[in-house]
């Protein structure tokens, strides 16, 4: 039983770190649609746009905890997570990203008001929290079962790994934004990790659907096998490192023009 619940605490670290590297640029976007309030009224705005982004996504979580059931919904994930994180490597690795998003986005914003700005935060931060449930489910459905309840569709501990790694989306996008900008600035590849992660987790959630019992490619206990766990966190680990330890922009523009 003890090792149960240390896979799921290693499992909600994992995601907490997730939820960190990718509110960091949430929060960004957050900041711009605010930044043409009055200074007095942009953290309020910013506040309340998170508080009402909370009610959607803890409803959010009850919809969407279906995909534990229903193997539509969870190819249908998978091939999101999947396009959501190649989507960004390919972009960072071959293309060239567009520097004038934040400026549009403010500019899209100028003239609006309190509450329709914050409608706006609202909205935006729900469509982010769809991509980073869908993550935590693709997690979570990867973890053995509790002896906790099923609730809203799922096991029990696997629905409190969502709901926690939720919060602390809200929380980290709220409180800890200024020191992922920070580390992002310094490690800027970090970004291109964390979607990379994204992918994976799609990876993992493409493995539950064809071990499904209604697909049956792969065999039913495959996805919560040993051999499978160390694959999954094997690769994850390594992802992290290569992001942690890639060398920044700034680095690579410096060694050129030592040359």
């Amino acid at each position: 039983m003890e090792s149960i619940w240390l896979e799921y605490g290693w499992t909600l670290l994992i995601l907490i770190g997730l939820e960190g590297l990718l509110s960091a640029d949430n929060a960004l976007v957050l900041a711009v649609i605010a930044k043409h309030l009055p200074e007095d009224q942009k953290k309020k705005a910013i506040s309340y746009g998170i508080f009402l982004a909370f009610a959607f996504r803890f409803g959010a979580l009850f919809a969407i905890s279906f995909i534990a059931n229903v193997w539509q919904i969870q190819a249908i994930g998978a091939a999101y997570l999947l396009y959501l994180g190649l989507k960004h490597v390919i972009k960072a690795k071959f293309g060239k990203k567009n520097e004038n998003i934040r400026e549009d986005t403010e500019e899209e914003a100028k003239g609006k008001g309190f509450w329709p700005t914050v409608s706006k935060i609202a909205l935006a931060d729900l469509a982010f929290a769809i991509d980073s449930i869908l993550a935590a489910v693709a997690l979570a459905l990867g973890l053995p079962d509790s002896p906790l309840p099923d609730f809203g569709g799922m096991d029990g501990g696997k629905f409190l790994i969502v709901v926690l790694g939720g919060i602390a989306g809200l929380i980290l996008i709220k409180y800890a934004a200024t020191w992922f900008v920070k580390l992002l600035e310094t490690r800027p590849a970090l970004e291109t990790t964390a979607y990379a992660i994204v992918a994976w987790v799609g990876v993992k959630l493409a493995v539950i659907t064809l071990a499904h019992e209604d697909i049956h490619v792969l065999a039913h206990d495959f996805p919560h096998s040993t051999l499978w766990t160390l694959i999954f966190y094997g690769v994850l680990v390594a992802i992290a490192l290569l992001g942690w330890f890639a060398p920044s922009n700034k680095n690579l523009e410096d060694k050129e023009l030592m040359k």
